[in-house]
């Protein structure tokens, strides 16, 4: 039977990774007959990385149960183990992408795996692939170079990402392409979501930050939550009952809060794809111009510029009207499939 094998960042510790690659598996078995397999490299354990994961074991510490209820979403990801680079000829195509597959700042960087250097040009594709950086450092150019060239197919996430390989590469066939996450639908979502155990919040603001958060901004948040009766539920927080969650339960919260306030590109996907106010807090640590990047291509692409935190919670954040943004995906969707349709479905040589 013919394979598909998608190539993306593994790891169990994001909510938004593991749900991009269940939408672009789920999306790319809508239009092809062919079975769909996430890859994975096998990673050699250290004697002192045993020894942390039995000590975590035996505590049972809410990292470890975070880990253990992220990672079992794998089940639905079809995941394929290999030790090393030799499985090129089990697959008819390998589509690479999404989330920031080719940020080099994330270690180890494989670059032969994440340009799929180990297949033919022929076999390769990228789909809403991003870099997270604003410029690539002169020492990985050539790698870059080498590895765009070595996809028959390229589209990226992010209008920056385009750019940046069009400089590198010369290549004007690149493609800008919304995130897996939307491709499907809210109903679509609706089939995996979890209410997480002992749930008793009746009203609740849901706040999501990958970086750091001032004290200012979190004030703020509490005081609309006292404005409209809310509870705050802080999924980074290691002291809330809700920091153990997985991405089924993420899904439910997202879809059930009166408010979301955060910094992550997923987090902002699910509060427009469930009709929900949010609001983007951009990050302010160093470096962080280079994460909001996607963000920014977001909600520019979806006319949601207002969405971005300005120091002070209005209330015509929570009166929003996503009509018009919800025509903007369906023609995205419309595009990103027929990409995928022109670029799976080619016989291979073409």
């Amino acid at each position: 039977m013919k394979k598909i094998g998608i190539i993306t960042l593994t790891g169990n510790t994001n909510y938004g990774n593991k749900l991009q690659n269940y939408a672009l598996k789920t999306a790319i078995e809508k239009i092809t007959d062919m079975k769909v397999e996430t890859i994975w490299l096998d990673k050699k354990t250290t004697i002192k990385k045993r020894i942390k994961g039995f000590i975590k074991f035996f505590i049972k510490n809410k990292d470890y149960r975070r880990q253990q209820n992220i990672k079992k979403f794998n089940m639905l990801l079809s995941v394929k183990k290999y030790k090393k680079l030799d499985f090129s000829n089990e697959y008819s195509k390998f589509v690479i992408g999404s989330d920031q597959v080719w940020n080099y700042n994330f270690t180890p960087f494989d670059y032969n795996l994440f340009f799929s250097l180990f297949s033919s040009k022929e076999k390769n594709i990228s789909y809403a692939a991003s870099i997270g950086v604003n410029d690539i450092e002169n020492k990985y150019i050539n790698i870059f170079k080498r590895g765009i060239n070595n996809i028959n197919s390229i589209s990226v996430r992010e209008d920056k990402a385009k750019e940046i390989i069009k400089k590198i590469s010369g290549r004007k066939d690149i493609e800008v392409l919304v995130d897996p996450t939307m491709l499907l639908t809210a109903d679509d979502w609706k089939t995996l979501e979890k209410k997480p155990k002992n749930f008793n919040e009746k009203k609740y603001i849901l706040t999501y930050f990958l970086g750091n958060i001032s004290d200012e901004r979190k004030c703020e948040i509490k005081k609309t939550a006292d404005k409209y009766n809310c509870s705050v539920i802080n999924l980074m927080d290691y002291n809330s009952k809700y920091y153990s969650c997985g991405p089924r339960e993420f899904l439910w919260l997202e879809r059930n809060a009166f408010l979301i306030c955060t910094d992550s590109f997923h987090a902002s996907v699910f509060s427009i794809l469930f009709d929900k106010p949010f609001l983007v807090f951009k990050r302010e640590q160093n470096g962080a111009e280079n994460m909001m990047s996607r963000i920014d291509t977001l909600l520019s692409k979806m006319k949601l510029d207002s969405h971005v935190f300005d120091g002070k919670i209005d209330e015509d954040v929570l009166v929003h009207n996503y009509d018009n943004t919800y025509k903007i995906i369906e023609e995205e969707r419309k595009k990103s499939f027929n990409y995928l349709e022109r670029t799976l479905c080619m016989k291979d040589g073409d």
